[in-house]
């Protein structure tokens, strides 16, 4: 994406003035493998996007914050003293509640021009929220000097989507979105927020992202009806065992926790979770020891297991992954994100990459009458200022 291009329309829509114009980008994400483990305290094992969120912002001495974006038509044009208030069903919530929490901790903040250009897919599970998030924290954080730490960064971004925006969403997307590092995909412990970067160099395979283009809303989804069976669950075994997340648990201890839960569908959920858990770290021994083929297993099991126990992925995921899965050089394919529609990624093999993207796109339009996007990324670091 061109700076150039992005600050004409940035002048177009706000006016040429002395004042400097601050750029900056914060990734869009991938989960490699770890779904649904976030917000019970498990492990996560993302890498950040080559695509993102781009943020040009300029002080304005109206008070007021003025919000555009090259990708939607909705604009806004706030005064400060109304920053608390919900756009209802806007993206502009997304930097909105960052604000809000800027605002809550007295720290700097006052007009500003802003103009937002993203190239994550929208509503595709890859974490646009996240990235306009924090591409916003950074932005106020460096602009006003405020000096806070990244991680405390990522802590505000979290507080905004779950108290503003209304999504009970664990803390693993704003903290790769945050946190990331080049070339790495992030191991992070939810519970502890302990994390190491695990070096993501596959010879002769690369990750192939791909947008089923069924559209799934966050909000609107079972997400959070799925926490709400993991906290039931969680809430039963407690009453006999002393844990304070089932992220804590193991695999060895799921036949005694069967004997606690007398609803089969909150069985499910727990077994998924435990179960993820385990090929999460699985997953972190195998890319240690570039052992591409067993990382790959553990992607389609993991899939497998967010289709049979979570039920969280439906009729265009399942399609994607099984005709993926069918193709030369491909060493696994699941679903990414919260599920519901959205993405799948893959390991292929390089050279068998043009083929994949011809035969997956014929099988999977035929079968289900949407024509897929392929995205080809790279792993790059987490939010900051160009």
């Amino acid at each position: 994406m061109k700076m150039e291009d992005l600050k004409n329309e940035f002048e177009d829509l706000y006016g040429k003035k002395s004042a400097e114009i601050f750029y900056f980008f914060a990734p869009g994400r991938v989960n490699l493998i770890g779904e649904h483990t976030d917000y019970n305290n498990g492990y996560v094992l993302p890498a950040a996007l080559s695509f993102g969120t781009y943020l040009l912002a300029r002080k304005n001495d109206t008070n007021k914050l003025r919000f555009a974006t090259a990708n939607f038509e909705y604009k806004a044009e706030i005064p400060m003293d109304e920053i608390t208030h919900k756009h209802e069903g806007q993206w502009v919530n997304y930097p909105l509640g960052v604000m809000c929490e800027f605002d809550r901790k007295k720290m700097d903040i006052g007009g500003l021009d802003l103009y937002y250009s993203g190239n994550i897919p929208a509503a595709a599970g890859l974490s646009s929220s996240a990235s306009i998030e924090l591409v916003t924290a950074v932005a106020i954080n460096e602009i006003y000097e405020n000096q806070l730490e990244s991680l405390e960064l990522v802590h505000l971004s979290v507080r905004a989507e779950r108290e503003f925006v209304g999504v009970q969403c664990g803390i693993m997307d704003q903290f790769i979105v945050g946190k990331g590092q080049e070339n790495s995909a992030l191991f992070l412990n939810c519970g502890t927020e302990q994390y190491v970067h695990v070096p993501f160099t596959p010879t002769d395979y690369r990750l192939v992202i791909v947008d089923t283009r069924k559209v799934r809303k966050l909000s609107d989804s079972k997400y959070n009806e799925r926490v709400a069976e993991c906290q039931s669950g969680l809430n039963e075994i407690r009453k006999e065992m002393d844990v304070a997340s089932l992220g804590e648990l193991s695999t060895d201890s799921m036949g005694e926790i069967e004997g606690y839960i007398n609803a089969p569908i909150v069985l499910k959920r727990i077994r998924h979770v435990v179960s993820e858990n385990r090929r999460v770290l699985d997953a972190v021994k195998a890319l240690m020891n570039n052992q591409f083929e067993i990382f790959g297993d553990l992607m389609n099991r993991s899939h497998d297991s967010l289709r049979n126990d979570y039920e969280v992925t439906g009729f265009e995921l399942d399609t994607m992954v099984e005709v993926s899965r069918q193709q030369d050089g491909v060493l696994g394919s699941r679903m990414t994100g919260a599920g519901f529609g959205g993405c799948t990624v893959s390991l292929v093999k390089e050279n068998c990459i043009d083929n994949f993207m011809e035969k997956v796109g014929e099988a999977y339009t035929a079968k289900t009458g949407l024509k897929p996007e392929f995205y080809l990324p790279e792993i790059v670091s987490g939010a900051r200022k160009l």
